[in-house]
């Protein structure tokens, strides 16, 4: 499998100079975040690299790839293609880099609308997204950093909420996963705190 070096040459050819910064932040943060939650920190940090590796792609080129109708999930997805990013770029890492783990995989597929199915290494990538370094300033930000590294199920809550806040202010379609997933990650915080 590729190293992170590797995986910067390769990030760094592919998107523009910003995204390259972004990618590189979300890293950072990654590795951060896996460090203090006791996993693998080099295969965060990789992930991290990774994670927008279809971001270059047109809307045409992402509803190419995604095929079919029937692979879209939702009418959002259509509308806003960007959103195919995320699974089309986990897509792209097995076929053009012969990336078969599959928490990186699912890390990189879920970064952008979440998933009821999260495990660790999703749940990092998906806060590292919204809080690497070189993130404009918006509201919670600095209440999601802090949050991060206290709890990772009221982070995700919190991040959900706001970019379902930001969709609303924005006037942008709301994809349904993300709804489902912030009700889920309400659920369970709500249900650990009753066991408490």
């Amino acid at each position: 499998m590729l190293n992170a070096s590797q995986a910067e040459q390769i990030i760094k050819t592919r998107l523009s100079a910003h995204r390259y910064q972004h990618c590189l932040g979300v890293a950072r943060a990654a590795r951060d975040l896996a460090q203090l939650y006791g996993m693998d920190a080099d295969k965060a940090y990789l992930t991290g690299i990774l994670h927008d590796y279809a971001k270059n792609l047109t809307a045409g080129q992402l509803l190419l790839a995604v095929g079919q109708d029937d692979q879209i999930a939702d009418e959002a997805e259509k509308q806003i293609p960007e959103l195919l990013h995320a699974p089309v770029g986990a897509h792209l890492l097995i076929e053009e880099l012969g990336i078969k783990d599959k928490e990186i995989l699912e890390a990189v597929r879920t970064h952008t609308l979440g998933s009821t199915t999260m495990d660790l290494l999703a749940k990092i990538i998906f806060l590292a997204d919204m809080i690497e370094p070189n993130r404009d300033m918006y509201p919670d930000l600095e209440r999601l950093r802090q949050l991060s590294r206290h709890n990772l199920d009221e982070a995700m809550l919190l991040g959900l909420e706001s970019t379902i806040r930001y969709c609303l202010d924005e006037g942008r379609l709301l994809h349904p996963r993300t709804v489902e997933v912030r009700n889920m990650f309400l659920h369970k915080i709500k249900d650990k705190r009753l066991e408490a």
